[in-house]
């Protein structure tokens, strides 16, 4: 059997289809199973994975409509099963699978906007559950596409090599750190398509938070997050002013997952690096404002959700529209009066 994974979306979707994927080896050990990704983050988080045969990595929304139609097509007929990794609900995404020409095509039907974006497309389906986890809506979809039910729930997986660790360590000599620090990661940013910057903890919040984790903990703390958010990062650093402050910039994903990997505690938002420390079994702190809690809380490691659990929430489900508020007071509610001695508490339970 032939499979292609369509992971189009992020680097969080692609980690949390990563117990999925183990599945699938385990049932189909002889099987060719590749992997086709639009973001470069993600090729780096599957690339290593010993599951998977190929990795490919094709910009569709750069490449323009010709080269991508002219990409699919090489791709026709090729492979006995596609599935879209569970969220991915947009039309070019089941447009591209049902053009690939496998006869199962496999995919969950949502439970908001799936006709308007052609879900149907799909022969494979299972029904979204509002109050199921990514890794098991993953799990299960590709438990109808092998016919039987999955039996495990394996972790998240990512696959640092010697290279990764070395670099980590380079960044450790060249800030003049020592194994003996305790280390405390932040993630500030989170995406920004669609209006998820909303998801975000305000950056002075994380500032002030890592003040106190400094003078009451002599924590070192290390801010991660892509190049997009070095001004954020930058941000924060010099609202903290302090030596014990550092920005992570790194050439790769998998580099900053290597330094990340030192961490005592990692607090973040509702992002991709979340499920990274998850993944690296990390202690999670999670700041989650609209987002259902049931579908992204950190998988399989020890984790606290600060969030404060209004009666809106959650407002955020998976649909193609933009993330919104209908609140009267105050815009976003959920996460502007989050305060940050909720989340310096949690963190003060992990060190203890």
């Amino acid at each position: 059997m032939k499979i292609l994974i369509l992971a189009l979306s992020g680097i969080g979707d692609a980690l949390m289809f990563t117990p999925a994927l183990s599945l699938l080896r385990k049932e189909l050990p002889d099987s060719r199973i590749d992997v086709l990704v639009m973001f470069k983050s993600a090729a780096e988080i599957f690339t290593g994975n010993p599951h998977l045969n190929n990795v490919y990595h094709f910009d569709f929304m750069k490449k323009g409509f010709g080269k991508s139609f002219r990409y699919i097509f090489d791709l026709r007929k090729k492979y006995d099963a596609t599935i879209n990794v569970y969220p991915s609900n947009r039309k070019e995404y089941n447009i591209i699978s049902f053009l690939i020409g496998a006869n199962k095509r496999a995919g969950v039907k949502y439970l908001r906007k799936d006709f308007q974006n052609l879900g149907f497309l799909n022969n494979v389906r299972i029904t979204e559950d509002d109050s199921v986890h990514n890794v098991k809506s993953n799990l299960k979809l590709c438990g109808k596409l092998l016919d039987k039910n999955p039996d495990i729930e394996p972790q998240l997986e990512i696959f640092i090599n010697d290279d990764h660790r070395q670099s980590a360590i380079e960044f450790f000599i060249t800030a003049g750190l020592t194994p003996e620090d305790t280390f405390i990661g932040f993630h500030p940013g989170c995406a920004t398509l669609k209006n998820h910057i909303k998801r975000r903890w305000q950056p002075e919040k994380f500032a002030e938070l890592g003040k106190k984790l400094i003078a009451n903990h002599k924590a070192k703390i290390l801010i991660f997050g892509g190049p997009e958010e070095n001004d954020l990062k930058e941000e924060i650093k010099g609202n903290i002013n302090s030596n014990n402050a550092f920005v992570v910039r790194t050439n790769n994903i998998m580099q900053s997952a290597a330094i990340m990997s030192h961490c005592k505690v990692f607090i973040t938002n509702d992002s991709s690096q979340m499920h990274i420390a998850s993944a690296l079994q990390l202690k999670v702190v999670a700041i989650i404002g609209p987002t259902n809690k049931n579908y992204i809380h950190p998988w399989k490691t020890d984790y606290k959700i600060v969030s404060l659990d209004l009666d809106c929430s959650p407002c955020f489900f998976y649909s193609p529209r933009p993330l919104i508020c209908t609140r009267k007071d105050v815009k976003f509610k959920c996460i502007k009066e989050l305060d940050v001695d909720m989340v310096y508490n949690s963190v003060e339970e992990f060190l203890k």
